[in-house]
């Protein structure tokens, strides 16, 4: 079974749904294919400002209380508290994307520890020089310098992406994420992505049912 798993870097929501995706890439008879969407990128990038950081910080601990993801004070008042700052997904998207290109294996990884430094730790990972020191942590030099210094290769590909993400959501009517699309051979369907918090069993039983 191959899933196709639509997100955002910056979605609080698939940061809640982190733990189900790396238990669903754990399966052996299943490949999680990363599609991140962008919907938090170019024209859905916005400026941080009181008003959306109350509204976030809400949000997240919803997420919290269901998921039992932690959202941090230091992410609260270095993150949502930096007013002014830019809330983009495009420099942790880039970051996937250039995982992607050289180290694919890692792509979920890359995924988990940029979410971890942004709610856990508070680090901006909206700023690429952010992004790009988070990977060179995770002994990526290349991949780091290309974030830090986009080339036309990196960002072709990261626009292949988020096309290709788009072109699902819009062929399956996703309109948010986390979204998750199964491919079991037969076809490609939606699964329901509420299944992502606190319903493992039901997910894997909608997933191979007939």
């Amino acid at each position: 079974m191959r899933i196709t798993y639509l997100f955002d870097a910056l979605c609080g929501w698939c940061y809640g749904a982190g733990p189900a995706i790396e238990r669903l890439a754990a399966l052996e008879d299943v490949t999680v294919e990363l599609a991140p969407t962008g919907l938090f990128a170019g024209a859905g990038a916005r400026s941080m400002d009181a008003g959306f950081a109350a509204y976030a910080w809400q949000n997240d601990q919803r997420i919290a209380r269901l998921t039992g993801q932690p959202f941090t004070e230091v992410y609260r008042s270095q993150v949502l508290g930096a007013t002014g700052s830019l809330f983009d997904s495009a420099p942790a998207t880039l970051g996937i994307v250039a995982t992607g290109i050289e180290a694919p294996g890692r792509e979920i990884e890359i995924l988990k520890r940029l979410q971890r430094a942004r709610y856990e730790e508070g680090r901006d990972i909206a700023d690429r020089a952010i992004v790009a020191d988070l990977l060179a942590e995770a002994a990526l030099t290349y991949q780091a310098q290309r974030v830090r210094s986009p080339d036309e290769e990196l960002l072709a590909a990261y626009h292949r992406r988020i096309d290709a993400a788009r072109a699902d959501m819009r062929r399956f009517g996703v309109d948010g994420v986390p979204a998750l699309v199964l491919d079991d051979g037969a076809g490609r369907r939606l699964l329901r992505g509420n299944a992502l918090f606190g319903h493992f069993d039901l997910l894997l039983a909608e997933m191979r049912a007939a």
